[in-house]
C-alpha cells in the first residue's frame, strides 16, 4: 500500500508534523513522524499471529516535546557521547553544545532528533521508501559545515526495517548517524525485557569511565557477564556483578562488531513467549546496546495507551561509530571530508520462530 499521510500536531517553532503509516502485504504496519525522524509504532505479529505494537514512545506529539529518553529517533549530528563537548579538527578547537554534565550527547540541545524533517515519499527498486531530509547550517549545535542529511525508511515484504543514511559537507567534519529505538518485542506494554534473549557477534567492546565516556581501551568480553556471542537471556545479565553494569543499572555499553563482511547480521533477539525475533544486518562497525536504565525516578513516562514505562522495559540496538571518536586517537578516524559521502545501512528483520 502507498504510504499514508496524517497530521500528528505542530511543532514548537509552530511547523506542523505530520505521522506517516507504511505497511506490506503481511499486515505489517510501521507509523513514523518526521519530528526528529522517530519510528512511533511498529506492529508485528507473534506465533499465534496477534498483533502487538513492539517499540516504546508517545500517542501524542505534546510528549515527544518535552524531555525523553529519545523514542524512536534519529540522532545526529554525532550519536553519542562527546567528551567535554569539544574536539579539535585541522587545527580548530570546536566547542559543541554542553547537554550531558559537561559533555555532548546525541548532537545536543538541538540535536536532529529536536527538528522537523522535510519528508517525501520516492521509489527506488519498485520498493517505494519514506525520505526525510534536513540541511544542517555551519556552526549548527558547533559542529563545522553545511551538512545536507538524508534518511529513507523502508518496510519490505520480507518484514525489514531498512534505514539508510546519506550526508555530505561542504568543510571536514564529524557525523555520526543513529536510530535509538526502544524495543520490547512482548510489546510496549508488556513489562520487563528480562525474558528477551540475545547474541551478537562481538569479542570487544570499549570500556567507560563514571561519565559514561570511552577510556580509549578495547576490551575483549571474554570471560565477562557481557559477553553475548552466545545465546543469552538479558535477565541473567542485567544486574551483573560486573563494574560497567553496576555503574549504569545494566547495559549500556559500546560493542565492537566482529564482521567479515562491510554489510552482514551482527545481532539477534528472541522473546520467547510471542515467538518474535529481530535481526540486525548493519554498515556500521559498532552498536550501542542499551537497556533502558534511567527510564526510572524522574525519567519515568507514561507512553502510548497511558502505560507506564519503567526500568528495562525496552532496549536499543544503536548501530555507530565509537562513542567520543573525535577525541581519542585509538579509534578509527571518522572525520567526514568535505565534498565526500557519508552512507551507511541498518536493517532490522523481523520473524516469529
Amino acid at each position: 500500500m502507498p504510504i499514508r499521510k496524517s497530521f500528528f500536531g505542530t511543532a514548537m517553532n509552530g511547523e506542523p508534523v505530520h505521522l506517516y503509516t507504511l505497511t506490506n502485504k503481511n499486515s505489517l504496519c510501521l507509523e513514523i513522524t518526521n519530528l526528529g525522524g522517530r519510528l512511533v509504532r511498529l506492529f508485528l505479529p507473534d506465533k499465534n499471529n496477534q498483533f502487538a505494537d513492539v517499540i516504546m514512545g508517545f500517542d501524542r506529539i505534546e510528549s515527544y516535546l518535552i524531555r525523553n529518553p529519545y523514542f524512536g529517533a534519529l540522532v545526529g549530528r554525532f550519536a553519542n557521547r562527546i567528551s567535554h563537548a569539544k574536539f579539535d579538527l585541522n587545527g580548530v578547537t570546536y566547542q559543541l553544545d554542553v547537554n550531558a554534565g559537561v559533555h555532548h550527547l546525541h548532537g545536543g540541545q538541538g540535536g536532529f532528533d529536536k527538528l522537523v524533517w522535510d519528508a517525501s515519499t520516492i521509489v527506488e527498486e519498485e520498493q517505494e521508501k519514506l525520505l526525510l531530509k534536513l540541511k544542517s547550517k555551519d556552526n549548527e549545535d558547533g559542529y563545522p559545515g553545511n551538512l545536507d542529511v538524508a534518511v529513507k525508511y523502508a518496510l519490505t515484504d520480507k518484514n525489514e526495517l531498512i534505514i539508510e543514511y546519506d550526508a555530505v559537507s561542504d568543510k571536514d567534519t564529524y557525523v555520526n548517524l543513529t536510530n535509538h529505538n526502544y524495543f520490547n518485542l512482548a510489546g510496549h506494554s508488556s513489562g520487563s525485557i528480562h525474558n528477551h534473549f540475545i547474541e551478537m557477534k562481538a569479542s570487544h567492546y570499549t570500556p567507560t569511565d563514571e561519565f559514561g565516556m570511552p577510556t580509549g581501551e578495547t576490551a575483549p568480553v571474554e570471560g565477562t557477564p557481557i559477553d553475548l556471542r552466545k545465546k543469552t537471556r538479558m535477565g541473567d545479565r542485567i544486574h551483573s556483578l560486573f563494574p560497567q553494569i553496576i555503574k549504569n543499572e545494566g547495559f549500556d555499553l559500546n560493542y565492537i562488531l566482529d564482521k567479515t563482511e562491510e554489510f552482514q547480521s551482527v545481532c539477534k533477539v528472541w522473546e520467547p513467549d510471542s515467538g518474535r525475533t529481530m535481526e540486525v544486518f548493519t554498515t556500521k562497525p559498532a552498536m550501542q546496546f542499551y537497556t533502558g536504565n534511567n527510564i526510572k525516578n524522574s525519567f519515568v513516562f507514561v507512553g502510548k495507551q497511558g502505560y507506564l514505562y519503567t526500568q528495562h522495559c525496552g532496549f536499543c540496538l544503536e548501530t555507530q561509530y565509537n562513542p567520543n571518536s573525535p577525541n581519542i586517537s585509538t579509534f578509527p578516524d571518522v572525520v567526514l571530508k568535505a565534498g565526500e559521502e557519508y552512507k551507511h545501512k541498518t536493517v532490522y528483520a523481523f520473524g516469529v520462530e
